[in-house]
């Protein structure tokens, strides 16, 4: 199993969820996070003051999937996320040695 985490912008989150879902993709877990990579923030205007916003309002999907479609979903994500313009994201993709569902005491794929 793979756990594939994706920091993307905030307004591309329908998005990926509507490319997953159409795959059949059914669990994932959104947060709110914030962050910079090499844009490193920007510069803002605000009652004649200018600051700095070092840090971006960014998404981070966390999705695990079985090996067999792990890759599939992944570019299906990339390409319901891009748009071409710095600060897209970046996408992290780890290995996963066991999942137990709670609820039943299921374990490995069956858990998902």
């Amino acid at each position: 199993m793979k756990k594939v985490e994706a920091i993307i912008q905030p307004y591309k989150l329908d998005d990926v969820k509507d490319a997953l879902a159409e795959m059949g993709v059914t669990g994932m877990t959104v947060s709110e996070v914030r962050g910079h990579g090499r844009q490193k923030g920007h510069t803002e205007v605000y009652r004649g003051r200018e600051y700095t916003v070092d840090l971006l309002p960014k998404v981070k999907v966390e999705i695990i999937l079985p090996d067999q479609i792990a890759d599939e979903a992944v570019d299906c994500l990339i390409k319901a996320a891009h748009t071409g313009k710095i600060g897209d994201g970046k996408v992290f993709i780890s290995s996963i040695d066991e999942v137990f569902r709670i609820r039943s005491g299921e374990k490995g794929e069956q858990a998902l």
